[in-house]
């Protein structure tokens, strides 16, 4: 038994020291009240504002000497993300109203941002994606996985998606690392943007499909492959399994069949597939 001590100290003496998942969590809920709520009763000045910032820059400043293998450049990389939070910001608001418009449930662009997991998803998204370009991978997956959690939506923060996007309800959407998703492209639960391979060589190259501007994705597709394209302007109904390209203006469906049940004996075994 000694030698499984042993060897979970020499795991631990080679592994990163990283900070509690917790203190990224936090970070993340106390950045969506400043930006897309107001839980305070009393009106906050420009000055509270700017001031809470301040200090999540600090907050942050620490999260990225605990996940950044350049320990100098730590006030660099909060310096250029906090500098991409108002175009972020802005990015995800264009979403909230996308969602608002197209979802008939949605009564108030309140209720979008306060109550929306799919919103809460891809603004995540959004935020993780910025981290991920500057090279923190780590923390950029640390922080795309709190709102796998809250969420049940899973969107890699490699993936590429334009503006205006939309999920609806959300649950058990995945989009893998090298998807591309084009502007105005709307997405319901159950969705896979996956890959046919997953071979581990193969991790370098694109594996997931591009959605093109203007789809529309209805519930439990799965779209596989980093070769496949759906063409701008196309529906792809529920249930519907993709390994291949569809032009543009197409709509892809899953054909129902429905056999009446009588007193004749069926001729032959019924076989259901989707």
């Amino acid at each position: 038994m000694n030698s499984f001590y042993q060897e979970i100290a020499k795991q631990h003496q080679e592994l990163l020291i990283l900070p509690e998942k917790k203190l990224i969590h936090q970070f993340i809920d106390d950045l969506f009240i400043i930006l897309f709520s107001n839980t305070s009763k009393s009106y906050e000045s420009e000055a509270t504002i700017k001031y809470k910032f301040n200090q999540l820059k600090k907050q942050f400043e620490e999260l990225v000497l605990d996940f950044s293998s350049k320990k100098d450049q730590n006030q660099d990389q909060t310096a250029i993300f906090f500098d991409s939070i108002p175009g972020l910001h802005k990015e995800a608001l264009n979403d909230s109203l996308t969602i608002l418009t197209k979802d008939p449930a949605a009564k108030s662009l309140e209720e979008v941002l306060y109550s929306y997991p799919g919103f809460f998803a891809i603004a995540v998204y959004r935020f993780s994606h910025q981290l991920w370009k500057q090279d923190l991978k780590l923390l950029a997956r640390t922080i795309s996985e709190y709102a796998h959690i809250k969420t049940s939506i899973e969107i890699h923060p490699g993936a590429r998606i334009g503006s205006d996007f939309a999920i609806d309800h959300g649950t058990g959407i995945v989009i893998g690392e090298t998807a591309v998703i084009g502007n105005n492209v709307q997405i319901y639960q159950g969705v896979t943007l996956g890959a046919l391979s997953v071979k581990k060589e193969e991790a370098f190259i694109k594996r997931h499909p591009t959605i093109e501007d203007n789809v529309i994705i209805y519930a439990n597709s799965t779209i596989l492959g980093g070769q496949t394209t759906i063409g701008r302007d196309s529906i792809i109904g529920g249930n519907v399994w993709l390994t291949y390209s569809v032009p543009s203006n197409s709509v892809v469906y899953h054909k129902n069949e429905m056999k009446i049940k009588d007193n004749n004996p069926f001729p032959e075994p019924i076989l259901y597939s989707i």
